[in-house]
Protein backbone atom coordinates (compact mmCIF):
# COMPACT_ATOMS: atom_id res chain seq x y z
CA UNK A 1 0.00 0.00 0.00
CA UNK A 2 2.67 2.47 1.02
CA UNK A 3 4.42 1.95 -2.36
CA UNK A 4 1.28 2.75 -4.57
CA UNK A 5 0.45 5.69 -2.81
CA UNK A 6 4.53 6.37 -3.14
CA UNK A 7 3.82 5.91 -7.41
CA UNK A 8 0.67 8.19 -6.62
CA UNK A 9 2.55 10.51 -5.40
CA UNK A 10 5.67 10.85 -7.13
CA UNK A 11 3.03 10.86 -10.47
CA UNK A 12 0.90 13.58 -8.90
CA UNK A 13 3.97 15.58 -8.21
CA UNK A 14 5.40 14.97 -11.98
CA UNK A 15 2.36 15.81 -13.53
CA UNK A 16 2.24 19.84 -10.99
CA UNK A 17 5.33 20.12 -12.14
CA UNK A 18 4.94 19.66 -15.58
CA UNK A 19 1.71 21.68 -16.20
CA UNK A 20 3.94 24.45 -13.70
CA UNK A 21 6.61 24.02 -16.81
CA UNK A 22 4.22 24.05 -19.39
CA UNK A 23 1.98 27.28 -18.06
CA UNK A 24 5.75 28.87 -17.43
CA UNK A 25 6.62 28.57 -20.83
CA UNK A 26 3.17 29.32 -22.28
CA UNK A 27 3.08 33.06 -21.11
CA UNK A 28 6.52 33.61 -21.49
CA UNK A 29 5.36 32.98 -25.45
CA UNK A 30 2.80 35.14 -24.83
CA UNK A 31 4.85 37.89 -23.65
CA UNK A 32 7.06 37.60 -26.33
CA UNK A 33 4.68 37.78 -28.76
CA UNK A 34 2.19 40.10 -27.29
CA UNK A 35 2.83 43.11 -30.06
CA UNK A 36 2.74 40.47 -32.79
CA UNK A 37 -0.68 40.87 -34.71
CA UNK A 38 -2.15 37.53 -35.43
CA UNK A 39 -1.97 35.71 -38.86
CA UNK A 40 -2.96 32.42 -40.19
CA UNK A 41 -0.28 30.14 -39.08
CA UNK A 42 0.08 32.10 -35.07
CA UNK A 43 -3.66 30.69 -34.91
CA UNK A 44 -4.94 34.30 -34.14
CA UNK A 45 -8.54 35.50 -34.45
CA UNK A 46 -10.16 35.23 -38.01
CA UNK A 47 -12.02 38.48 -37.21
CA UNK A 48 -8.53 39.88 -37.05
CA UNK A 49 -7.17 38.34 -40.12
CA UNK A 50 -9.97 39.94 -42.13
CA UNK A 51 -8.76 43.45 -42.46
CA UNK A 52 -5.29 41.93 -43.42
CA UNK A 53 -3.87 42.53 -46.63
CA UNK A 54 -1.72 39.65 -48.29
CA UNK A 55 -0.88 37.31 -50.69
CA UNK A 56 -1.59 33.50 -49.36
CA UNK A 57 0.92 31.11 -51.40
CA UNK A 58 1.07 27.14 -50.98
CA UNK A 59 2.95 24.56 -52.27
CA UNK A 60 1.70 21.27 -53.17
CA UNK A 61 3.80 18.02 -53.78
CA UNK A 62 3.03 14.58 -55.34
CA UNK A 63 5.61 11.87 -56.58
CA UNK A 64 5.17 10.95 -59.88
CA UNK A 65 5.95 6.92 -59.68
CA UNK A 66 3.15 5.93 -56.72
CA UNK A 67 0.73 7.84 -59.79
CA UNK A 68 -1.53 4.47 -60.70
CA UNK A 69 -0.97 4.35 -64.24
CA UNK A 70 1.04 2.40 -66.73
CA UNK A 71 1.93 5.26 -69.46
CA UNK A 72 4.79 7.65 -67.71
CA UNK A 73 2.95 10.49 -69.33
CA UNK A 74 0.13 10.26 -67.45
CA UNK A 75 2.02 9.22 -64.39
CA UNK A 76 2.93 12.93 -64.49
CA UNK A 77 -0.17 14.33 -64.93
CA UNK A 78 -1.72 12.56 -62.63
CA UNK A 79 1.12 13.67 -59.93
CA UNK A 80 0.92 17.43 -61.41
CA UNK A 81 -2.98 17.44 -60.56
CA UNK A 82 -2.25 15.59 -56.86
CA UNK A 83 -0.05 18.39 -56.24
CA UNK A 84 -2.01 21.07 -57.11
CA UNK A 85 -5.00 19.53 -54.89
CA UNK A 86 -2.36 19.47 -51.95
CA UNK A 87 -1.87 23.02 -52.32
CA UNK A 88 -5.72 24.07 -52.63
CA UNK A 89 -5.56 21.77 -49.37
CA UNK A 90 -2.51 23.93 -48.20
CA UNK A 91 -4.56 27.26 -48.61
CA UNK A 92 -7.68 26.37 -47.39
CA UNK A 93 -5.87 25.50 -44.21
CA UNK A 94 -4.17 29.17 -44.36
CA UNK A 95 -7.47 30.69 -45.26
CA UNK A 96 -9.76 28.75 -42.65
CA UNK A 97 -7.62 27.16 -40.21
CA UNK A 98 -7.36 23.38 -39.42
CA UNK A 99 -9.69 21.41 -36.83
CA UNK A 100 -7.12 19.58 -34.63
CA UNK A 101 -8.67 16.78 -32.02
CA UNK A 102 -6.58 14.96 -29.89
CA UNK A 103 -7.25 11.55 -27.95
CA UNK A 104 -5.34 10.15 -24.76
CA UNK A 105 -5.64 7.17 -23.31
CA UNK A 106 -4.21 6.08 -20.16
CA UNK A 107 -4.20 3.20 -18.37
CA UNK A 108 -2.06 3.46 -14.64
CA UNK A 109 -0.86 6.94 -14.78
CA UNK A 110 0.95 5.40 -18.40
CA UNK A 111 -0.25 6.83 -21.74
CA UNK A 112 -1.68 3.80 -23.62
CA UNK A 113 -2.24 5.68 -27.24
CA UNK A 114 -2.03 8.83 -28.51
CA UNK A 115 -4.38 10.04 -31.58
CA UNK A 116 -4.21 13.36 -33.93
CA UNK A 117 -6.49 13.85 -36.26
CA UNK A 118 -6.54 17.22 -38.28
CA UNK A 119 -9.64 18.30 -40.60
CA UNK A 120 -9.75 21.28 -42.94
CA UNK A 121 -13.06 22.58 -44.37
CA UNK A 122 -13.31 25.56 -46.72
CA UNK A 123 -14.07 26.45 -50.32
CA UNK A 124 -11.45 28.02 -52.35
CA UNK A 125 -11.88 30.31 -55.35
CA UNK A 126 -9.94 32.42 -57.52
CA UNK A 127 -6.31 30.45 -57.05
CA UNK A 128 -3.56 31.50 -59.49
CA UNK A 129 -0.85 28.95 -60.68
CA UNK A 130 2.35 30.49 -59.69
CA UNK A 131 4.64 27.08 -60.93
CA UNK A 132 5.19 23.68 -61.90
CA UNK A 133 8.64 22.66 -60.65
CA UNK A 134 10.37 18.96 -60.35
CA UNK A 135 11.75 18.33 -57.64
CA UNK A 136 14.83 15.97 -57.56
CA UNK A 137 13.92 12.97 -60.27
CA UNK A 138 10.14 12.05 -59.32
CA UNK A 139 8.31 15.09 -57.66
CA UNK A 140 5.96 17.86 -58.72
CA UNK A 141 6.34 20.99 -56.66
CA UNK A 142 2.46 22.85 -57.60
CA UNK A 143 2.13 26.07 -56.05
CA UNK A 144 -1.01 28.15 -56.28
CA UNK A 145 -1.56 31.84 -54.68
CA UNK A 146 -5.07 33.86 -53.92
CA UNK A 147 -4.47 37.37 -54.15
CA UNK A 148 -5.35 39.54 -50.50
CA UNK A 149 -8.77 40.62 -51.90
CA UNK A 150 -9.90 37.25 -52.55
CA UNK A 151 -9.08 35.88 -49.15
CA UNK A 152 -11.09 38.75 -47.64
CA UNK A 153 -14.02 37.48 -49.52
CA UNK A 154 -13.52 34.17 -48.14
CA UNK A 155 -13.23 34.64 -44.70
CA UNK A 156 -15.61 37.41 -44.46
CA UNK A 157 -18.09 34.52 -46.29
CA UNK A 158 -16.82 32.23 -43.70
CA UNK A 159 -18.16 34.17 -40.93
CA UNK A 160 -20.89 35.39 -42.23
CA UNK A 161 -22.07 31.76 -42.51
CA UNK A 162 -20.79 30.64 -39.70
CA UNK A 163 -22.45 32.99 -37.38
CA UNK A 164 -26.01 32.34 -39.16
CA UNK A 165 -25.05 28.45 -38.47
CA UNK A 166 -24.27 29.50 -34.61
CA UNK A 167 -27.70 31.32 -34.16
CA UNK A 168 -29.92 28.76 -35.53
CA UNK A 169 -28.06 25.81 -33.44
CA UNK A 170 -28.60 27.97 -30.11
Amino acid sequence: MKIKKKALSAALLLFLSNMLLSSAIFADHRASHKNVRPTASSGGSVRALVEDQYTVTATGYAVIAVQRHSNPAQQRLMAIRAGKMDAYRSLAAQVYGQHVNSTTTLGDLIVGSDVFRARIEGVIYGAELVSIETVGDDTYAVTLSLNPRVVNDLRKLYLKYSNQFARKAS
